[in-house]
Parts: C-alpha cells; sequence; structure tokens
C-alpha cells in the first residue's frame, strides 16, 4: 500500500546536498532547470516554456507535501518526489508500506555525484524513519543516466512495462525495487 508520506517538516543532509521542502522563493531556479529541453523529457515531461508554467508546479510541490528540493551550493538545483505506486498493477505489496521515487537534476549537475548522493539519503530516511519495506523506482529503457543512478543505490530489475508521459508519449520503461532487507544487508 501506499504510505502516507509527508515531507513538510524534514530537512535531510549529506556532504553536498540540502534535501528540503519546496519554498516559493524556489521559482527562480526551479524556472532554470525545469527550462533546459534537455531536463525534462528525461523524467517524461516538456520542459517548462515560461515562469507561471513553474509557478504551477511549484504550488504542487508545496502543498503535495512529498517532493525534497535538491539544494546545493546555495540553489535548487534538482527534486526528489516520493511518489505513489500503482496499487491495482503491483497488488503484491498490499500488505507492504510502500512508494516509488521519481528525481530530476539540472544538466549542469550531471555526473557530479549528487543524485545517488541525494536518492540515497532519501532511501536512508524512508526505510529507517519512515518504516517503509519496500522503494520502487523506474526509468525509460533509452534513459542510462537515471538506470545508473538506480544501480549505484542499490535497485534491483522488478518489472518492466509501457509508460504514457504527460504529452502522451508511450516509453519503454524498467521498474526497479529495493527492499528494507536488501538495503540493510548492503550496509
Amino acid at each position: 500500500m501506499n504510505a502516507e508520506i509527508d515531507v513538510t517538516d524534514v530537512t535531510l543532509q549529506t556532504a553536498r546536498l540540502t534535501l528540503r521542502p519546496w519554498r516559493q522563493s524556489d521559482l527562480q531556479d526551479l524556472y532554470a532547470y525545469a527550462s533546459d529541453p534537455e531536463v525534462g523529457p528525461m523524467a517524461g515531461w516538456k520542459p517548462h516554456e515560461s515562469p507561471e508554467e513553474s509557478q504551477m508546479i511549484l504550488d504542487r510541490f508545496v502543498s503535495g507535501r512529498k517532493t525534497f528540493a535538491l539544494e546545493y551550493r546555495g540553489r535548487v538545483v534538482g527534486s526528489i518526489g516520493v511518489e505513489g505506486y500503482d496499487e491495482a498493477r503491483y497488488p503484491e505489496f498490499s500488505e507492504q508500506r510502500v512508494r516509488m521515487l521519481g528525481f530530476v537534476l539540472a544538466r549542469e549537475c550531471w555526473g557530479l555525484g549528487l543524485m545517488p548522493e541525494g536518492v540515497s539519503e532519501v532511501i536512508r530516511w524512508l526505510f529507517e524513519e519512515r518504516k517503509l519495506d519496500v522503494i520502487l523506482c523506474g526509468h525509460f529503457l533509452w534513459n542510462k543516466q537515471s538506470e545508473r543512478v538506480q544501480e549505484k543505490c542499490g535497485f534491483r530489475h522488478y518489472d518492466f512495462g509501457l509508460f504514457t508521459t504527460k504529452q502522451n508519449k508511450v516509453e519503454e520503461h524498467e521498474l526497479r525495487i529495493l527492499t528494507r532487507a536488501d538495503w540493510l544487508s548492503a550496509r
């Protein structure tokens, strides 16, 4: 089942990142990376065309209370969302506490190891503090960067399928899984 998540009062710290709730003052940073034509399509959404579009997304992040802003060197360069998964498609998890991660990072930060660092800290928080049993994460088959982040963080293959993006484009998709037991044994 989709476990309840609220990041409103949560701040996580890594060596280089602060993961925290989104604020209205983050609008310019969000627009700066979300308007990049290389960033959104990696996650299945179109680049933001205006600050007003970014404002609508920022409002959803704030009200949804399930998405961390990734702050690096004083500015927000990405996000990690603790999303719900499709309970009807995966009924085998009905007795477990489960969520799904989604993440995006500004292009100028690609290749610096920031996303595995941030995702690893969110995983720790979800397993240790929120007591989840399972975390799912997916990527388009062509998105090798996302695949590599998931591998570095301990996710293993679970399922293949098709994913319909926000632009109604159908993409081949791999779903990966990390259980609390596997995470604990790898520590």
